[in-house]
This record gives structure tokens, sequence and C-alpha cells, in this order.
């Protein structure tokens, strides 16, 4: 086959080719850019809820100190300490 004749088939099938390829380019480009506007959003909510569970780390440190306890107790349950005259030691 001479050149005249394969020429007019393959440009259309090359024009096509470049254009498909083009298109491809762009989704790809719109995919990375979506993947990436996720991956932002998503190491935020991590930041936020690590800080969350630094300040419930915080806040469980100091629900169970000693101090609160007993301020608790004598506030709420009306508990305090036993004197010493009180205390009876048991040995079986």
């Amino acid at each position: 086959m001479s050149l005249r004749r394969v020429l007019p088939l393959l440009l259309p099938v090359l024009w096509l080719a470049v254009l498909g390829s083009a298109v491809q380019v762009i989704y790809a480009r719109h995919e990375a850019r979506d993947l990436f506007v996720r991956l932002e959003k998503v190491n935020a909510e991590r930041d936020s809820l690590e800080m969350d569970w630094g300040r419930l780390q915080l806040e469980q440190s100091y629900w169970s100190s000693h101090a609160f306890v007993e301020r608790v107790a004598n506030a709420k349950l009306q508990m305090s300490l036993p004197q010493m005259r009180d205390v009876r030691i048991v040995r079986p």
C-alpha cells in the first residue's frame, strides 16, 4: 500500500489516540487533586482527634488523682480518714 492510501486512515486514528491520552491525563490529574484534598481532610481530622485524645488523657489523670478522689469523697460522700484512736487492728 502506498503512503497516500494509508495516511487518510492513519491520521484519524492518531488524532483519536492523542485526544484519548489527553483526556486520560486530565482525568488522572483531577483524581490526584481529589485524592490530595481527601488526604488533607483525613490528616486534619487525625490531628483533631489526637488533640482530643490528649485532652481526655489529661482529664483522666486529673480525675484519678489522689487529691481529687479525696476531695470528692469528703464533699459528696462525707467520707474522711479515721483518727488513729478509731483504728483497730484485728489479728487472726
